[in-house]
């Protein structure tokens, strides 16, 4: 099966590590023009875009209305109409029941949320324009089975699927999708690095393979027996933003390796 998106320019937020530059790459591969958007206004989205032929790299802090109208307004000045958007960007941080404040709460709504939204009503015009659009929002496998921690990040999350839901009805006959991909956990450096702090911690040993036994046992049981990897969410993401997918509309998919069983 080919996947083919010359001719295609997409938009990845939060390209500049882990998941999204997996994501930004693999668009290109398949022949995608690549923006890659950093919330981080230190250069490292240009720094992943050097090794990215003919990619594009711009900075916006998308959590906030004025950083989503500057990203929309250098697209405009850089004459960029994007055919694919794929909302990558998003955070989570460590609150609980009893100690999340309700700055806590509308932190996560701003970056899981409020950034797909506005991004998504400054692009979605011109792609109804040319009759053609993807959109693919990132998820997490929370908004099917929450947590009782961070229950600011798992309950926005769960708007962003909704959003997903809402979205697809709304650009009905546009030649628009919109598709949720939500994943259990990925093996990135960042959460390596996490789990190798704790199993010093709990004895687990140095070894990775010793201590993923240990994540799938404890943390995230699932029939494959280990992680996702940040190439099986791109690859899903970029079949998504095919014509091959081009009857897979208002979907929350998600990649958890069977660790949700109910249909």
């Amino acid at each position: 099966m080919q996947l083919k998106l010359t001719d295609k320019i997409a938009l990845v937020t939060g390209a500049d590590r882990n998941t999204g530059a997996v994501i930004a790459r693999r668009l290109a591969e398949f022949g995608a023009t690549v923006i890659l958007h950093s919330n981080r206004c230190d250069g490292s989205a240009a720094q992943v875009a050097r090794d990215i032929t003919g990619s594009i790299s711009l900075e916006g802090d998308i959590a906030t209305e004025a950083g989503c109208e500057s990203v929309l307004a250098q697209l405009q000045d850089k004459a960029l109409p994007v055919d694919i958007l794929v909302n990558n960007y998003g955070t989570a941080s460590f609150a609980r029941w009893d100690s999340a404040t309700t700055a806590d709460w509308l932190d996560m709504y701003q970056k899981n949320v409020l950034s797909v939204a506005r991004l998504v009503q400054g692009i979605t015009p011109q792609m109804k324009r040319k009759r053609w659009g993807r959109i693919v929002n990132l998820g997490t496998i929370g908004s099917h089975r929450p947590g009782k921690i961070m229950p600011h990040y798992y309950a926005a999350k769960g708007a962003l699927a909704n959003l997903g839901v809402s979205l697809a009805q709304e650009l009905a006959g546009t030649g628009i999708t919109v598709n949720t991909v939500s994943p259990g956990l990925i093996h990135t450096p960042d959460l390596e690095n996490g789990y190798r702090a704790r199993a010093r911690k709990k004895g687990w040993g140095d070894d990775w393979s010793d201590i993923l036994r240990h994540i799938v046992t404890e943390d995230f049981p699932n029939p494959c027996g280990r992680l996702a990897t940040r190439e099986e969410v791109a690859d899903l993401v970029a079949f998504l933003c095919s014509d091959n997918a081009a009857f897979i509309n208002g979907q929350n998919i998600r990649l958890d390796g069977g660790a949700i069983s109910h249909v």
